[in-house]
């Protein structure tokens, strides 16, 4: 595999404990081992956090490299073990679609559920340089459909698919990251597929994107806000399909079609919820806006498209998901708050 070398004198002076000279070697390998572990985690804080403990222990472990692999290959070894430990942990992430059936009406006053770890948005800026040995492209490697998927899977199929599928390592290589053999590896591979292969749409979104054209999508973009904004369910029922459904994790119901989606918005964020101003963002992979109510950071909505309709609105409830994408928390700058 093709590999991003560390200077020999960096890497020389951070196994003697240089800090500065260890942050040079790994510095380049950051955002790809972020993603990486968003990937396994489904959030963009346990991606944080492990990502944190990773470079911790390969920085106490550093001494004992001995150079028989990568150091990218070492690196992906200690975070793909970290992540492992936080899955064993803390169960799987999830979205409402996979807690409980659809509401086919409005649920006013619904309130959040912390019984459900729940899936969070990933910004596109974290995303590292595409590996030309992989089978997904990184985008495609971060939509809410494959990482949701992912989510399904036990911890040891999940890294498996990921360092094959994405990352392009060998069924060799896997096995010595894993500590297991290479057939091992080869049936955990095979597992996964089926399981994502059933719930990941045949066309992925970098391919409708990429026929739909920046135009076309930023228009669907910006009748979505405008839509919002103006309270105009009309205009927002031209956006979707009819099977469009509508998520706000960690609120628990959920809604699907376009009668309960449509009800939902009327009775819901076009009538009673306050003043919406929306950021255009990208998010995992895919077109997204930041929503703020009243002035206040207050939702990441991430949209999926099918052809030229919105066929599913995610929207992450919470501020805790702004900072990850460089905006403000509070009120936008030059609304004073209204």
């Amino acid at each position: 595999m093709s590999d991003t070398r560390a200077e020999p004198a960096d890497l020389a002076r951070a196994r003697n404990g240089d800090d500065e000279a260890f942050n040079r070697v790994v510095g380049p390998l950051r955002r790809e081992l972020h993603a990486h572990c968003y990937r396994m985690l489904g959030s963009t804080h346990d991606a944080d956090d492990a990502l944190q403990d990773a470079l911790l222990r390969a920085w106490r472990g550093l001494a004992g490299f001995e150079g028989r692999s990568s150091l990218r290959s070492w690196l992906y070894t200690v975070a793909t073990r970290t992540c492992l430990d936080a899955v064993e942990a803390r169960g799987r992430r999830a979205l409402p679609v996979d807690v409980g059936p659809s509401s086919s009406r409005a649920v006013l006053g619904d309130v959040p559920s912390h019984e459900v770890a729940w899936l969070g948005p990933y910004p596109d800026g974290q995303l590292g340089r595409a590996r030309p040995d992989a089978r997904y492209e990184q985008r495609e490697a971060v939509e809410l459909a494959f990482v949701a998927a992912l989510q399904h899977l036990p911890g040891n199929q999940r890294a498996a698919l990921l360092l094959f599928e994405v990352l392009g390592f060998s069924a060799a290589e896997i096995a010595e990251v894993m500590a297991t053999s290479a057939a091992s590896v080869n049936s955990a591979l095979q597992r996964a597929r089926a399981i994502v292969a059933a719930k990941v749409p045949a066309r992925s979104q970098q391919q409708t994107l990429r026929k739909l054209g920046d135009a076309r999508l930023r228009k669907i973009v910006s009748g979505y806000s405008a839509a919002l904004e103006r309270g105009d369910v009309d205009g927002l029922v031209t956006l979707l399909t009819e099977d469009v459904t509508w998520a706000m994790p960690p609120l628990p119901h959920w809604y699907e079609g376009l009668a309960a989606v449509t009800d939902f918005a009327a009775r819901v964020p076009l009538s009673s919820c306050g003043s919406w101003h929306n950021v255009p963002v990208t998010a995992n992979g895919q077109p997204a806006v930041a929503q703020y109510l009243d002035g206040r950071a207050w939702a990441i909505t991430v949209l999926t498209l099918r052809d030229d309709r919105i066929a599913e609105i995610t929207s992450f409830l919470g501020t805790e998901h702004f900072a990850a994408f460089e905006l403000p928390a509070a009120t936008l700058p030059g609304q004073d708050g209204a």
